[in-house]
């Protein structure tokens, strides 16, 4: 749904199902009814996340039904999440999901197939943006040299791609961006290694590709690239990091990196005291250690300085009372704020919302909380309900 001027929508990932027969089940079970309660006078925006397997089966004549499905309930898709490759739901994930990462043929070839589906669905005189992963994961590489390969030949392919989009909007009008999601513990995880991978890596990349490929010039292709490779603003993600919104919004203006999506998420923090009443707050977040995803910790210490757990169970095995503060990936319901003694990083998310108008910012806003099946018992409701309910907190604050 359009709220001043900006696409609103949910991620699919929310829905379980790899197979494009699942999926195209999934959203005719959940979305024709929530846009009855929250757009019924309007069209309403998919987010849709394929896996690698759905991409594959979506293909020809399913392509086409989808889209008059698509056309039939007034609905549009405008945004996709290419960020997993493979299953996302009822299997054990963790860091499989950055796998394959960009260094890979695959991840290039996954990334391109869902651009050309993209395209097909994509209304005219509207941007379409995939959500991707941040290059790869840190601890699969044994040192800063071997990093620096990677983040060179990840910005090779998505060079590549960057290409790919430029014939699309050639032939179509269409103008389409591969926005990067940095995630905690990630090649790309903050504000600084964004920018440093931007100028450093994708840029000269890119502009060389562009340059030989295409026959740009070096302006041109630096144009090319700053349209079509942007930033995915995950407010969970940069909230672990324990960055300021309006500070990412600000340097990314600045260093000329767009903000293609902006992911409306929230973490997990808490504070702690260095005492006795540190163990409720030890033991709240032991609730919340499940065996799916990977939910990294990052541990502020009382002189200011940070300490990185893989997942929550290595920080809750290491806690040794010298913390300051902690935060989660865990991505927990946006509209609320405290859980017991734990509380969310939602005003993140207010204070985003109150600049998406002054700063100018992205037109693709997502609600992404993928995790409901894997809440604590006592916080999980159905899965229309949970949408509805954020959806409704996100439009309402979006109002003021």
């Amino acid at each position: 749904m359009k709220i001043n001027k900006r696409h609103l929508t949910y991620c699919s990932n929310i829905h379980p199902g790899e197979r494009w027969e699942d999926v195209f089940l999934a959203l005719k079970n959940n979305i024709p009814a929530i846009k009855k309660t929250l757009s019924a006078d309007g069209p309403f925006g998919v987010g849709l996340r394929l896996s690698n397997e759905a991409a594959e089966d979506i293909q020809g004549e399913n392509l086409e039904s989808f889209k008059r499905w698509l056309q039939e309930e007034d609905l549009y898709v405008f945004t996709m999440n290419g960020f997993p490759f493979g299953g996302f739901h009822g299997k054990v994930v963790k860091d499989k999901v950055y796998s394959p990462d960009w260094t890979t043929l695959s991840r290039l070839t996954y990334t391109t197939k869902l651009f050309d589906i993209l395209a097909t669905l994509l209304p005219k005189n509207m941007d379409g943006g995939i959500s991707t992963s941040p290059i790869s994961y840190k601890a699969w590489f044994e040192n800063d040299q071997d990093r620096e390969r990677a983040s060179k030949a990840g910005a090779h392919h998505m060079a590549r791609v960057a290409h790919h989009l430029v014939k699309i909007k050639e032939q179509t009008g269409k103008s389409m961006h591969l926005d990067i999601e940095p995630e905690p513990d990630c090649l790309i995880e903050n504000t600084a290694e964004m920018v440093s991978f931007f100028n450093h890596q994708m840029l000269p990349e890119g502009i060389a590709y562009l340059s030989k490929q295409a026959g740009m010039s070096k302006a041109q292709a630096e144009d090319a690239i700053r349209e079509h490779i942007q930033l995915c603003y995950d407010i969970c993600h940069f909230a672990v990091a324990y960055e300021k919104p309006g500070e990412v919004i600000d340097t990314m203006k600045k260093e000329g990196i767009r903000i293609g999506k902006i992911q409306v998420s929230a973490a997990l923090k808490a504070q702690f005291n260095g005492n006795e009443n540190d163990q409720p707050v030890i033991d709240a977040f032991a609730a919340f250690d499940e065996s799916t995803y990977l939910h990294q910790v990052k541990e502020k210490k009382i002189d200011g300085s940070i300490r990185s757990y893989p997942d929550l169970r290595e920080g809750l095995e290491a806690f040794d009372g010298s913390a300051k503060e902690w935060r989660t990936h865990f991505h927990v319901p946006i509209f609320l704020e405290e859980y017991g003694v734990l509380q969310s990083t939602r005003s993140d998310i207010e204070e985003v919302a109150s600049m998406l108008s002054k700063k100018g910012i992205s037109n693709h806003l997502e609600v992404e909380t993928y995790t409901w099946g894997v809440l604590p018992k006592d916080m999980q409701t159905d899965i229309q309900t949970s949408i509805l309910r954020e959806l409704q907190w996100f439009k309402g604050i979006l109002k003021h």
